[in-house]
């Protein structure tokens, strides 16, 4: 799965970096409608699924966690989409749902790729993000339509940004390997500090 990863480590990157965005057009368009965060939820929820699909195609082993987490994004996107008219409280546990499924799924996946890069914390992270993110939902369903725009923009550049740096570190190991091909050295290892 690390071989495969760290090839595409882009992919990680672009599912960060639309993360980013998102999160920053949620965060700097604060009169958002509650349309108007339909459409950018669906589009964000579904390029992170179709990226999702796209990475489980890629890896020969233990893919469904990364096939479950594109099959959610686009579950989720279909609803916001399916019904544009949705009303706040249902697109806030469609939102929730998404977010604490796909906690938990980064948080399976961290747990394999710990045992191959050392001290690696930023996938978890997210996953820990996500969690939180869909418990609050959860939680305070009933928030003002700004408070909620707001809580996504933050989650989605939080996690957005965890993935990239995660990207960053899956290229600088891809780079390290390629440099030393029989080396087994992870990423905190004193022997990877020059790659």
């Amino acid at each position: 799965m690390l071989n495969t990863l760290t090839r595409y480590w882009w992919l990680v990157a672009l599912r960060g970096l639309c993360g980013v965005i998102f999160g920053l057009v949620t965060l700097f368009w604060p009169g958002i409608t509650l349309t108007g965060l339909v459409v950018l939820f669906g589009a964000y929820s579904l390029t992170s699924g179709v990226m999702a699909m796209v990475s489980a195609a890629q890896h020969r082993d233990r893919w469904w966690s990364l096939l479950l987490e594109g099959l959610a994004g686009i579950l989720a996107a279909v609803v916001t989409f399916m019904w544009p008219g949705i009303t706040g409280l249902a697109l806030l546990y469609v939102i929730a749902a998404w977010a604490l499924l796909s906690g938990v799924l980064e948080l399976a996946a961290a747990v394999r790729l710990r045992k191959v890069i050392r001290d690696e914390l930023l996938l978890g992270l997210s996953g820990f993000a996500s969690l939180c993110f869909g418990f609050l939902l959860m939680a305070w369903p009933a928030a003002g339509a700004l408070a909620v725009a707001w809580l996504i923009g933050v989650y989605a550049l939080v996690c957005g940004g965890l993935l990239i740096g995660l990207a960053f570190r899956l290229r600088a190991k891809e780079r390290h390997d390629h440099h030393q091909p029989h080396g087994r050295a992870t990423l905190g290892d004193p022997s990877h500090v020059g790659a």
